[in-house]
């Protein structure tokens, strides 16, 4: 294997892929436990997809595990390797940096986003619990679902 480093402009376009990327993970993350929870109560059967909970879950997990042992996200570090790579200062950005960089990355004390993290992961958990994912074989929703649930409070 040849190890050949990268052009500056190459490595500027992977680290701008890289963090869209990024973003849409943050996204998927944020984004569908809403989706989620909302979907349960309309009856959305694509709310329950086993793999698509586990996912979610997973990445949550991921995300609170890293900021609790004191770790930045795998994708900001190799994004920020990248624009070593490019030879991006911090004045010197893409329109793509510019932005994205703006809405995913915050100033903030650490205790802020083990705090955020946690509390949102415990959020996922409740949203397991109150729209659960269908069998693995059938694909139906569990017995309790989350308009059954609703019922039960409104007796």
């Amino acid at each position: 294997m040849i190890n050949t480093p990268l052009s500056p402009t190459t490595a500027a376009l992977l680290a701008d892929a890289l963090l869209a990327l990024h973003v849409g993970v943050v996204l998927f993350v944020v984004g569908l436990l809403p989706l989620v929870l909302l979907g349960g109560a309309l009856g959305w059967r694509w709310v329950r997809h086993r793999g698509l909970r586990l996912t979610h879950l997973g990445l949550m997990v991921f995300i609170v595990v890293q900021t609790w042992l004191g770790q930045l996200c795998p994708l900001t570090v190799w994004e920020q390797n990248l624009r070593q790579m490019a030879g991006q200062g911090s004045y010197r950005e893409s329109f793509i940096e510019h932005w994205l960089s703006r809405l995913l990355y915050w100033d903030a004390p650490w205790w802020v986003f083990v705090a955020g993290y946690t509390g949102f992961a415990a959020l996922v958990g409740v949203g397991w619990w109150w729209v659960r994912p269908g069998s693995i074989r059938s694909g139906k929703p569990t017995k309790t679902t989350a308009v059954s649930r609703i019922k039960k409070v409104d007796l």
